[in-house]
């Protein structure tokens, strides 16, 4: 299974949700503050991280934002905080999920196990797994995308609503069908704005690329969003 890193300053939570990985087959390290929680995503490179927001030294926020500097592994973030702006902070941060307090630990691995899935490619079976749109090409069997010749560095959430929008160029998918089809978390009671999160972010990077992508995503108001050809 993976190795998870599970960082948050409240013991009671850490026991709790390493009990529930750990009996799912997962390794689990901890830390306790957020540079402890850096030293150890450095030396010990897990495949995925478990993050409160509220930490001591260096908050969720910053040590999300350093760790995405550095890898793609999922990021799951604990915030005890009810406002929509803190979480969707984190997701335009690079988190691919969250999870608020009180939780459940057995939702909390529920949604490890599918943001695992989400960062293995997909096997091919001889079919092929390749949508070129414009200068965007995706290639869900290699998991990367490029645009302009230029891999993006997509976290695998974004990976996947790209993936999901690239083999349907010019379809219109609805924020609960991407959650569904691209994110797996339809039954998990996924939250429809964290798709607009991503797409702000998946918009940003391609933006960047510095040439005309011969692509764009376009908001469908009131139904959802698609990828379209510019030229």
């Amino acid at each position: 299974m993976a190795r998870v890193l599970v960082v948050d300053d409240e013991p009671r939570i850490v026991d709790a949700v390493r009990l529930y990985l750990e009996r799912d087959g997962h390794e689990v390290l901890t830390a306790g503050d957020g540079e402890e929680a850096l030293r150890r995503f450095a030396d010990e490179r897990p495949d995925a991280v478990v993050l409160d927001l509220m930490l001591p030294k260096l908050d969720g926020y910053e040590v999300c934002r350093r760790i995405r500097a550095r890898s793609q592994a999922p990021v799951i973030m604990l915030t005890a905080r009810a406002e929509e702006v803190d979480k969707l902070v984190g997701l335009e941060l690079g988190a691919d999920d969250y999870v608020t307090k009180p939780f459940s630990p057995r939702e909390l691995a529920a949604r490890l196990r599918a943001v695992l899935r989400r960062a293995q490619p997909p096997a091919t079976e001889g079919v092929s797994e390749r949508s070129i749109v414009g200068d965007l090409e995706v290639d869900r069997a290699a998991h990367e995308a490029r645009c302009g010749g230029r891999v993006l560095d997509l976290t695998p959430t974004e990976f996947r609503i790209l993936a999901t929008l690239a083999a349907s160029p010019g379809r219109v998918f609805t924020r609960e069908q991407l959650l569904e089809q691209a994110l797996g978390e339809h039954a998990l009671g996924g939250y429809d704005r964290t798709v607009d999160a991503h797409m702000k972010n998946l918009r940003r990077k391609l933006a960047s690329n510095g040439s005309a992508s011969g692509c764009r995503i376009t908001t469908v108001f009131g139904v959802g969003y698609k990828l379209e050809r510019t030229a």
